[in-house]
């Protein structure tokens, strides 16, 4: 009933990759905060059921330049959900763990630049 309820007859959800175990930069964090403030509802889930960082609800017209601002300016690729395979994620590793024995977020990294086209 987009007619009787103007403000939320789009609704879209954007999920983005997240970073090796998590680690993020409070500078990043603030950017993406003022993008998805000025491009959606501001609304944020972090590390949802796919373990993106799920951007919640903004329009139709506001997804190619929150992909654009995504992509070109942060450096950050759109995360995936669908059944055939999840973004992957992995443990803290090398990052803090003095018993690691393999680089986690290497493997990572590594394993979501071979599937990326499935993710998406």
């Amino acid at each position: 009933m987009p007619e009787t309820y103007p403000s939320i007859a789009h609704f879209h959800t954007i999920r983005v990759n997240q970073p090796a175990s998590k680690f993020y930069n409070s500078d990043y964090l603030r950017t993406v905060c003022d993008l998805w403030e000025y491009r959606g509802s501001g609304l944020m889930n972090l590390h949802g059921s796919t373990g993106d960082l799920v951007l919640l609800g903004t329009t139709t017209e506001q997804l190619e330049p929150v992909f654009f601002e995504l992509t070109h300016e942060l450096q950050q690729d759109i995360g995936g959900s669908g059944s055939n395979l999840r973004t992957p994620e992995c443990c803290i590793g090398k990052a803090r763990c003095e018993w690691a024995c393999y680089d986690t977020q290497d493997l990572c990294y590594e394993l979501t630049q071979y599937y990326q086209d499935e993710l998406h």
